[in-house]
C-alpha cells in the first residue's frame, strides 16, 4: 500500500466522530502519525454523551496503518492546548498537517430562529465552540507547523465560500460561525503562503455521520433505508470521503495552488480521482445548487 504520508505528523483536533474521525483514519491509512484529540473519552464523555471516544479514533487510525495518538483536550482552554503541542514538539518535533475541526454545536443552534428568538446563551456558546477554538489551536499550534516549509492547514467547516455567501445558512449564530471558518482559512492563507504553509477551507457535503445515522433510525450498512422518507440524502457521503480529501491534499506537492481558498470534498475528488468507500464521487454542493434547492426531485444521476 502506498503511503505518501509516512514521515508526517498530524493534528486533527475534534477527532472524536464524524468529519473529524474520517480525516484522522485516511491520514493515518496515508501513514501519518496521527495525534487526535476531543473531549469524550472511555473515562468520561462530553455533554454530547455519546459513546465515541477519541481512543476508538486513534486505534482506527493505527489499524488503517499509521500511528494514532489520542491526546483529551478541551480546545477552548488555552493552557491544555499549549501543554497539546508542547508534547507534539517534544514527541516529534515537526507539524506537518493541523486540522482545525472541532464544532461541539450539534445540540446549541434552533433552526430558522431569528436572533432575538434564539436562545442567547447556547448561541454564544456556539461561536466559542466553533470559533474561538479554532483560534486558540492556530495560535499555539502554527509556530511549530511553520518549522519545516510545506506545512498544511485544513479548517473544516459547513459550505463552500461561494454557497455560504448566497444561502442563509439555518440560523444567525450557525451562519455565523460557518462562515467565520471559511474567513479563518482565508484570513490563515495570507499570514501563512509568504512563510511557506498553506491554509484551506474544506467542507464535506451531505455527511453520514453517527449523529445523522441516528438521526435517520440507520447505520451505515443500511442507510438508503432513509430515502424513503429524506430522498435528497442519496446524495451523502461517509466521513472518510472527506478524510481522503485532506490525505490528498496533505500529498500534494503544490497544493500551495489551493492556498486562502474554500474547497469541498466533492470537488476534490475530481480533482484528486479518490472515490468514496463505494466507489462514488458524490458531489454535494453542485447537487444541493442544482437539484435540492430548486425542488427538483431527488435524482443523484451525474452528481455521484
Amino acid at each position: 500500500m502506498t503511503q505518501p504520508l509516512r514521515d508526517k505528523v498530524a493534528l486533527v483536533a475534534g477527532a472524536t466522530r464524524g468529519a473529524g474521525r474520517g480525516i484522522a483514519v485516511e491520514l493515518g491509512a496515508a501513514g501519518a502519525t496521527v495525534y487526535v484529540t476531543g473531549r469524550s473519552t472511555r473515562a468520561r464523555r462530553s455533554d454530547y454523551d455519546r459513546p465515541e471516544t477519541i481512543e476508538d479514533t486513534a486505534d482506527l487510525v493505527t489499524e488503517a496503518g499509521g500511528r494514532g495518538i489520542a491526546v483529551p483536550t478541551d480546545h477552548l482552554e488555552p493552557a491544555r492546548v499549549k501543554a497539546l503541542v508542547d508534547r507534539i514538539a517534544a514527541e516529534q518535533g515537526r507539524l506537518d498537517v493541523l486540522v482545525n475541526d472541532i464544532w461541539g454545536g450539534e445540540m446549541l443552534f434552533a433552526w430558522d430562529a431569528p436572533v432575538w428568538e434564539h436562545d442567547l446563551d447556547k448561541g454564544l456558546r456556539l461561536l466559542r465552540l466553533a470559533v474561538e477554538t479554532h483560534a486558540i489551536t492556530s495560535h499555539h499550534a502554527l509556530p511549530l507547523l511553520l518549522r519545516r516549509p510545506g506545512g498544511l492547514v485544513v479548517e473544516v467547516t459547513d459550505g463552500t465560500a461561494e454557497y455560504n455567501r448566497d444561502h442563509y445558512r439555518v440560523s444567525f449564530f450557525y451562519d455565523l460561525a460557518k462562515s467565520s471558518v471559511l474567513r479563518m482559512a482565508f484570513a490563515l492563507g495570507h499570514e501563512l503562503g509568504p512563510r511557506g504553509a498553506t491554509a484551506v477551507a474544506l467542507t464535506p457535503g451531505w455527511l453520514r455521520s453517527e449523529l445523522m445515522l441516528d438521526h435517520f433510525g440507520v447505520r451505515e450498512d443500511n442507510w438508503r433505508d432513509a430515502l424513503g422518507k429524506v430522498p435528497h440524502f442519496a446524495i451523502s457521503e461517509t466521513p472518510r470521503y472527506v478524510g481522503r480529501a485532506v490525505a490528498a491534499l496533505a500529498a500534494d506537492p503544490d497544493v500551495a495552488r489551493f492556498n486562502g481558498t474554500s474547497l469541498s470534498s466533492g470537488g476534490l475528488a475530481q480533482e484528486y480521482g479518490f472515490t468514496d468507500l463505494d466507489g462514488s464521487r458524490p458531489d454535494a454542493w453542485r447537487y444541493l445548487v442544482e437539484v435540492q434547492d430548486p425542488g427538483r426531485p431527488a435524482d443523484v444521476t451525474g452528481y455521484r
